[in-house]
């Protein structure tokens, strides 16, 4: 279990809400914030996480898994040890989508809103521009799980959580998400056309 304190809707909603600030690569605590994602992810079962998640209200997102054949096996316990450890460990800096198309939906959870289960619609392709760790500005597509992914913890980055635009929402242990999602899994309803 890691040592890391991750902030939920319990006992830190209103520091949740809040919009998470530019990081200034000059921030001397930048490769500490990191440090602090990567430990979390890599301890953890979670798919990403936002900074201001473990009390560090600055625009990173960390991504630890985004491929969807890995979060599925991990719903039916078919995982080998060896995707049970995958870990993208993919830092995002600054992140702003530029744009969004079709859309998808998904059961999403978080740690940080306990068992609060919704399904969420996503665009499912989104362009985005960041930094990486080195200040190197870049712009990529994200398509399918990833826009997931990544939507959800944007969403974060700006005070909102998966539960305040879920258009259904279920409280539910984790042990009984993975079995419901084995039926409800991550549906593609389209890949083009405006997303919203």
């Amino acid at each position: 279990m890691c040592d890391i304190k991750v902030f939920t809707i319990e006992d830190n909603e209103e520091y949740l809400r809040q919009v998470s600030l530019p990081v200034d690569f000059n921030d001397k605590s930048l490769k500490k914030d990191i440090s602090i994602l990567d430990k979390y992810c890599k301890e953890e079962e979670v798919l990403a996480m936002a900074a201001v998640q473990s009390g560090i209200p600055k625009r990173i997102t960390y991504l630890k898994n985004t491929n969807l054949d890995i979060v599925n096996k991990i719903q039916d316990d078919s995982i080998s040890d060896d995707e049970k450890n995958y870990n993208e460990a993919r830092v995002l800096i600054n992140p702003v989508i530029i744009s969004r198309e079709g859309l998808t939906d998904y059961w999403e959870s978080c740690a940080s809103c306990l068992d609060n289960f919704g399904h969420v619609r996503r665009p499912y392709k989104i362009t985005l521009e960041y930094f990486d760790i080195d200040g190197n500005k870049d712009t990529e597509i994200f398509e399918g799980f990833e826009a997931t992914v990544l939507s959800h913890e944007y969403d974060h980055l700006n005070g909102i959580l998966h539960m305040d635009i879920a258009d259904e929402l279920l409280i539910m242990r984790a042990e009984d998400r993975k079995k419901f999602r084995l039926e409800h899994g991550y549906n593609i309803i389209s890949k083009t056309g405006e997303y919203g």
